[in-house]
């Protein structure tokens, strides 16, 4: 096991989860933008818990992604781009929570982003009886908005192509039905609270860049890696709900992080 760097933000996430474990709590919620860290604070989490012998099952909201040919586009062609809610196989997202709180032998899901579909089933890998389930991803436990709220754009992509709010009427009805099923198994919900949308498009510059960096040090294809206009556009995505998280997570979470621009918790 290759040891991850004991980061503050991780430490906090493993002092809340102790104290929740011995209360029986046992699926956690891990929510926070873009770039910020989750799948990496999920990780060390994983790897501290698992070197106290207890077994711990790590799913990604990112791994429950619908192939392109089953994503929504007849609704709207934004959809076509993963990411928002609408975008997921969320019935394989409650069957595979049930399953493990149920304590069952699980396949876990996952997804390729570089091919952009799921990864053949008999790839995934298996937990049996987790003692814990970490679901992480950027809008985990996310609540609906209000319908005045979807009436006004908040950046040029929602202007310019979504301009009778389809797109974001869709997202926001997914939110209030199926994935309000799929987050009502949380147990507890914690928050990774960037400082502000502003800082996203740096920080997922940042794990573009990181990526291309080890793609090409293993000789692999980087051609499907984004360039900065293809990553504004992808991130302008995911700006809606990314503030209203901000705004509206805070106030029912059960452990708020508040991340600094250095990725950092601030008091």
């Amino acid at each position: 096991m290759t040891l991850l760097p004991d980061l503050p933000a991780a430490r906090l996430v493993v002092d809340a989860i102790d104290g929740w474990h011995r209360e029986g709590v046992r699926l956690i919620g891990l929510c926070g933008a873009q770039g910020c860290g989750k799948s990496t604070i999920a990780e060390g989490v994983h790897q501290r818990f698992a070197e106290r012998g207890l077994r711990v099952g790590v799913l990604s909201l990112d791994d429950l992604y619908l192939p392109p040919d089953q994503r929504p586009v007849s609704v709207h062609p934004l959809f076509a781009t993963r990411g928002v809610p609408g975008t997921h196989d969320v019935g394989l997202g409650i069957s595979v929570l049930h399953a493990l709180k149920a304590g069952a032998r699980v396949d876990l899901p996952r997804f390729d982003k570089a091919t952009d579909h799921p990864v053949p089933r008999a790839d995934w890998p298996q937990i049996v009886a987790p003692d814990l389930v970490l679901f992480e991803g950027w809008c985990v436990g996310a609540r609906p908005q209000r319908e005045s709220a979807l009436r006004t754009p908040v950046n040029a992509l929602e202007r310019d192509e979504d301009r009778d709010g389809v797109w974001r009427t869709y997202v926001n009805q997914q939110l209030a039905g199926p994935y309000a099923d799929l987050f009502s198994r949380l147990d507890r919900l914690i928050l990774l609270a960037a400082p502000g949308f502003e800082v996203v498009q740096g920080w997922r510059t940042q794990q573009e860049e990181a990526l291309r960096r080890r793609l090409h040090s293993e000789g692999s294809d980087t051609s499907r890696l984004m360039d900065a206009a293809a990553l504004r556009r992808f991130i302008a995505h995911y700006e809606r709900l990314t503030h209203h998280i901000l705004e509206d997570m805070p106030g029912y979470a059960d452990l708020n992080i508040r991340l600094g621009p250095d990725r950092e918790p601030t008091p």
